[in-house]
């Protein structure tokens, strides 16, 4: 066999067993006579369940255990205001720490000049009214910055629910339209596929809520307004038989 023979022969073969590959994992579905296959995107708004209160502790001295002092006065600070605002401190969570020397770059011989220790806290609140009281008292402090509050949703399963209802409505309407249109009656439905997402991305809600010192009996500048709704999506393929 010739060279060019046997080469196309692989070929062949290839595009044969890629083909038949790609066929099995292929939808099952496949279009029918006396049907109609449609698909339409839903979505439901829901309110936030969990605010998410995030910050850094910053401090930074001459000397590396002058700055690890300073930032565990700041930890302890930060249970008490927890802890007076009913949270268990133990439900903050720590997303990274770092401990870094700091130079004067102006200095041709980059002189050291101290010690900085950093990290990056959040906690998750379900109580909205606890937000504003706890925002302030970390404000109050020194080594506190970069303090922002995000609005998630973490149970979507009810949101989810009616995510689909709103696309699978949309659906049959549509699919209503064409049986119309072609002088046919809608029948039953059999087959359907569902695909669900969350938004991902917390909300920002006030930024940078405090960022100077604020008194504590006043409202927070956020007050009398609601959080931003959580959008969860839907989108329903759906096949219909017509009569």
């Amino acid at each position: 066999m010739k060279k060019i023979e046997l080469y196309l022969l692989v070929l062949i073969t290839f595009i044969t067993l890629t083909a038949v590959s790609l066929a099995q994992n292929a939808p099952t579905v496949g279009m029918r006579p006396d049907t109609v296959y449609v698909g339409a995107d839903g979505k439901y708004e829901a309110p936030p369940d969990t605010a998410l209160v995030q910050f850094n502790i910053a401090a930074q001295e001459p000397e590396l255990k002058d700055a690890y002092a300073r930032a565990q006065r700041a930890a302890e600070q930060i249970r008490a205001a927890l802890r007076d605002n009913g949270l268990d401190p133990k439900e903050a969570e720590i997303g990274s720490y770092q401990v870094h020397p700091v130079y004067d770059y102006r200095n041709p011989k980059r002189k050291l000049i101290g010690y900085r220790v950093d990290s990056a806290i959040s906690i998750k609140v379900k109580d909205f009214s606890k937000v504003g009281a706890l925002a302030a008292r970390f404000a109050e402090m020194d080594v506190t910055e970069n303090q922002s509050i995000g609005y998630m949703l973490e149970a979507t399963e009810a949101a989810k629910t009616k995510a689909v209802e709103d696309a699978f409505n949309k659906a049959k309407s549509n699919a209503l339209t064409v049986a119309r249109a072609g002088g046919r009656t809608l029948g039953e439905l059999s087959y359907a596929s569902v695909d669900t997402f969350e938004q991902v991305s917390i909300m920002r809600g006030p930024g940078p809520m405090m960022s100077m010192k604020a008194s504590a009996e006043a409202p927070p500048p956020t007050e009398g307004f609601s959080p931003q709704k959580v959008t969860v999506t839907a989108h329903v393929n759906a096949l219909f038989s017509l009569k």
